[in-house]
């Protein structure tokens, strides 16, 4: 299985760590368990420099002077009117630094690309795939985390309602979606439309830290071109995804953050979309959009999905601590001496094994993680989700 974290952001991105580079990126991967890597920013000119001069191209697939894998990729933010205001953001993987020199002039000729790794653009859904497609029949283009309240293409805030309604004549040449971390791939085949596309999960990472880098992912059977890769994505062959529990993620469900308020979609229904505290609307979270836009009678069998929460977010727990404590991280790297990666850990070690290595507690901790029992505080309104115990009482789950 190839673990494969293709939607990630270089330095150059806003809210992004200023330690983001080539080197810090490889190093992170190896220890997670990760086989491919997205550069992320391929439209930034700078980051663009780095990756041209420190990175080989063959067959599609850029290699490190170690030879760990790395694959061109982006985001862009697109902000157009369309009877009101839209805005998407979109995934871009792209098979060679020709063709992304290509995909920058074009996009020199709509505004800048220096300023941001995520730079905006006035373009439609449908017109910006319709111009990839004329560069290159290879670009594939994924909608990002797509029901975020503000940048999903089906978010509350966005104004589409299905991605027919968004790419129009080039809805076709969508061949996938991006989950994003408030939700599953059962949640979003709980729409018609989407049965029709590959389901991927990638983890956004804005830091190269173990807890955001490869906190999802796809996993493909093999990762030795473009071609391969795009294949899997095309025809639905993939393996499956890595998926983080979608309460995690920081949308999941409705609230406002100023107001330290959340609620589950059927207490936002009771409340009529109101916030109790400020009187204002709640911004709507992904599973209350999920349950609003839901049409399908049957959920067809989905591919293999492993649900688990990072290793820090584990052992932070049993330790009530933070995932960056010296403690934290001295139980983090005593289990990565033993077993080498993070996903090894997570999904393989037995649980005789892991009690060698670290306290009984945090071995049985794991076991419950790999079989999805943590129960977690939902997140919202960007604010993320929270692992708690089953004992704690005192935390109410909204």
């Amino acid at each position: 299985m190839i673990f494969a974290d293709l939607h990630i952001h270089s330095r150059f991105s806003r809210a992004t760590s200023k330690d983001i580079d080539i080197e810090n990126l490889e190093k992170w991967a190896k220890v997670k368990g990760i086989d491919l890597l997205g550069t992320g920013d391929f439209s930034h000119p700078e980051w663009l420099k780095e990756l041209k001069e420190n990175l080989q191209e063959k067959n599609g697939i850029l290699y490190s002077k170690s030879g760990f894998k790395f694959m061109l990729s982006g985001e862009i933010s697109l902000v157009f009117t369309k009877g009101r205001g839209r805005r998407v953001h979109l995934v871009l993987l792209v098979p060679s630094f020709e063709i992304a020199d290509k995909i920058n002039s074009y996009l020199d000729t709509k505004g800048r690309r220096d300023y941001d790794g995520r730079p905006i653009f006035n373009i439609s859904c449908e017109e910006f795939v319709f111009e990839m497609k004329k560069i290159s029949d290879k670009i594939e283009i994924i909608p990002a985390h797509i029901w975020t309240p503000w940048f999903g293409v089906l978010g509350s805030k966005s104004g589409f309602d299905s991605l027919k309604e968004a790419f129009g004549a080039q809805y076709d040449k969508i061949h996938a979606i991006e989950t994003g971390i408030s939700s599953t791939p059962e949640m979003n085949l709980r729409l018609k439309e989407l049965h029709e596309k590959t389901i991927v999960s990638f983890s956004d990472l804005h830091s190269f830290w173990p807890w955001r880098m490869g906190r999802e992912m796809t996993i493909f059977s093999s990762a030795n071109s473009y071609e391969e890769i795009i294949d899997e994505i095309r025809k639905n062959k993939i393996i499956g995804t890595v998926e983080v529990n979608p309460a995690y993620g920081m949308y999941h469900y409705d609230g406002h953050r100023n107001c330290n308020f959340s609620c589950s979609p059927e207490e936002t229904k009771k409340l009529k979309g109101i916030c109790s505290v400020c009187n204002s609307p709640l911004t709507i979270g992904v599973d209350y959009r999920v349950q609003e836009l839901a049409d399908a009678k049957e959920i067809p069998k989905g591919k293999i999905v492993y649900e688990i929460l990072p290793l820090h977010e584990i052992i932070a727990l049993v330790l009530n601590s933070s995932m960056e404590s010296k403690k934290v991280w001295e139980e983090y790297t005593k289990l990565i001496s033993a077993f080498n990666t993070e996903m090894n850990i997570l999904l393989n070690v037995s649980l005789d094994e892991l009690k060698k290595a670290t306290s009984e507690k945090i071995a049985k901790m794991i076991l419950k993680n790999r079989e999805g029992k943590i129960k977690v505080k939902p997140g919202y309104d960007g604010v993320y989700g929270k692992a708690i115990l089953e004992e704690d009482k005192q935390v109410k789950l909204f």
